[in-house]
């Protein structure tokens, strides 16, 4: 069943009405709410990832803190109010299961309509990267702030007994090492967020199963002598709720922040080192890796090709290696061999490179003349190397 075209007895939004499509004249992607197409763009999409941020945010931490709760109600003294007194290896694991898995699931589900961020400190790591504007960095943390403060507040409710969802010190905890231990599990967060969202490759959509598995392993060693919280709003959401605040209450702020800029630094670190070129193909299958991996190409002996007249005042023109792409590519073969008109195989002939003898620079014995009835010397045909050229855009690696 289509949701966009419902059954008779569907229900229908007020001032919506049912839709009329004729099938062959008219596109089906039409506004569901006629109020949509009088906002600008820009503020309908920025008002969407707001709503989906919230929500997002709120059941990310209901389940989590829900969790929580349960795990604490057996163990707790009768006047706590904090989880970071929890010694018990299986009270910790549970807890950590909560936060981990609640993460998995509502990332996977809100990340197309808001990115599944749910922390200010993600938040900030992806706008210092350029993976998201300023602007909608704003907007997300505020409404990941209401949606923390909305989940502890309904947690409260729901659950008899006091709120013991707190991040607090564990006693012998210092502030200095609490800031840092903070900053280092943020940092691994985040990274964790770069590499397997930002960053687009073949295994984006299951992104969110690792980024899971990123906080609960933080979880499992934050959670005793923190409370794990590695995200300002969880910690600031549940302060809010019991009207009382820590003296070191800063620490969760400063410490994910620092770990935010932490990971984005050496991101940008590795991109300005290319990281790509370390493991080139590492996204590749084995069809691809053949064609792709220079090493694997480097083998193969190289092939001569035969230049046609329109070549040879290109060569002459340029007089340097160059790469045969777009609809130049369409007009050679597998050889390198210009096709004929008609030739469908041609296509196949993308991403070639062809390069000449001494640096790229013309031989002074060359003769154009001659060049369809010798064999050019170093003319080889080379694979174009770069990870992901054969794959679609959402594959592409490193659109940050």
């Amino acid at each position: 069943m289509n949701i966009d075209e419902p059954l008779v007895a569907g229900f229908v939004l007020p001032g919506r009405g049912r839709k009329r499509h004729r099938q062959g004249t008219e596109s089906t992607i039409v506004n569901r709410l006629p109020i949509l197409k009088y906002l600008p763009r820009h503020f309908r999409s920025h008002f969407v990832a707001m709503c989906g941020e919230f929500i997002g945010t709120f059941l990310f931490l209901f389940f989590a803190f829900s969790g929580t709760q349960v795990a604490n109600t057996q163990t707790r003294p009768q006047t706590s109010t904090t989880i970071a007194q929890a010694s018990n290896p299986a009270q910790l694991l549970y807890i950590s299961l909560c936060f981990g898995f609640s993460l998995v699931v509502n990332a996977w589900v809100f990340f197309r309509i808001s990115g599944g961020l749910f922390n200010p400190a993600v938040t900030l790591g992806m706008c210092l990267v350029g993976a998201l504007p300023y602007i909608r960095g704003v907007l997300l943390a505020v409404s990941q702030i209401l949606g923390a403060i909305s989940a502890a507040a309904v947690v409260s409710v729901l659950f008899p007994g006091p709120l013991d969802v707190r991040t607090a010190l564990r006693i012998g905890t210092s502030i200095t090492q609490g800031l840092f231990i903070e900053m280092f599990l943020t940092a691994q967060l985040v990274f964790t967020i770069f590499m397997l969202a930002a960053e687009k490759h073949k295994a984006t959509f299951i992104a969110p199963v690792g980024i899971g598995l990123s906080l609960f392993i933080a979880e499992l060693t934050g959670v005793f002598y923190t409370g794990g919280s590695v995200n300002p709003a969880r910690s600031f959401g549940p302060e809010v709720v019991l009207r009382t605040f820590h003296h070191y209450h800063w620490i969760y702020w400063v410490g994910p922040i620092l770990g935010s800029l932490l990971a984005s630094s050496f991101y940008r670190f590795m991109k300005m080192l290319e990281y790509e070129t370390a493991n080139p193909g590492a996204d590749f299958d084995e069809h691809e890796k053949e064609h792709f991996d220079p090493e694997i190409h480097g083998s193969r002996p190289p092939t001569i090709v035969n230049l046609q007249p329109s070549d040879q005042q290109n060569l002459e023109k340029y007089g340097e290696a160059r790469t045969i792409t777009g609809a130049e590519a369409d007009h050679y073969d597998p050889d390198g061999v210009k096709a004929s008109p008609g030739n469908h195989t041609a296509g196949k002939g993308r991403h070639r490179r062809m390069s000449a003898l001494k640096g790229g620079r013309k031989d002074p014995g060359f003769s154009p003349a001659e060049a369809s009835q010798k064999e050019i010397e170093g003319l080889t045909d080379v694979y174009d190397a770069a990870p992901g050229a054969e794959l679609g855009e959402a594959s592409n690696r490193g659109h940050i």
